[in-house]
């Protein structure tokens, strides 16, 4: 008896071993893709969009001022209604920039782990580069990086310095061939 519920379980455990999982792909909303405060869908990724993404990363990104910042609350991605409405002034900007390519960078204040605070960093630009798509942007332009807690814009550990630190930055670069603007 023993022997037969050995060799069911031992079976069971390399079934669920050797079974490809599905990963899920809903949103806090519980539907597909990610949930914005203003009931927005998300739309679908163009095909091969995260490929292309993959390649814009790098370096040459420039702060361009007509592109704000957006801050964000401890332990947070939730896009706010004020982050909303600051994003959609960039996306309008971001669409006039017909030669440019795009690079939302997440960052964290300093609590947390670093493994942690990567991880929220990335939620956090990813969240923006999500609306940026559902606001018309071409998806295929913007990537995401995380910097997590390593670029910080102050360093004292007070609530004013901490609030600065929780931030997605969309920078700006010419694409290779093409004049800067």
């Amino acid at each position: 008896m023993k022997k037969i519920i050995f060799t069911v379980l031992a079976a069971a455990m390399i079934a669920a071993c050797t079974t490809p999982q599905k990963k899920s792909s809903l949103g806090k909303n519980g539907k597909d893709g990610a949930s914005a405060t203003d009931g927005t869908e998300a739309a679908p990724l163009p095909p091969g969009a995260e490929v292309i993404e993959a390649s814009l990363r790098g370096s040459g990104f420039d702060v361009d001022p007509d592109i704000q910042t957006v801050r964000f609350d401890y332990d947070s991605a939730q896009l706010s209604e004020q982050t909303l409405d600051i994003l959609k002034a960039n996306a309008a900007v971001i669409k006039t920039r017909k030669g440019s390519e795009f690079l939302v960078a997440g960052h964290c204040d300093d609590r947390g782990t670093v493994a942690y605070n990567l991880a929220l960093g990335q939620k956090r630009a990813k969240e923006v580069r999500d609306y940026y798509i559902r606001l018309g942007v071409d998806g295929r332009k913007v990537a995401t990086i995380s910097f997590g807690k390593e670029q910080g814009e102050c360093s004292e550990a007070t609530e004013e310095c901490w609030t600065r630190n929780r931030r997605a930055v969309t920078g700006v670069r010419a694409k290779a061939g093409t004049a800067k603007k």
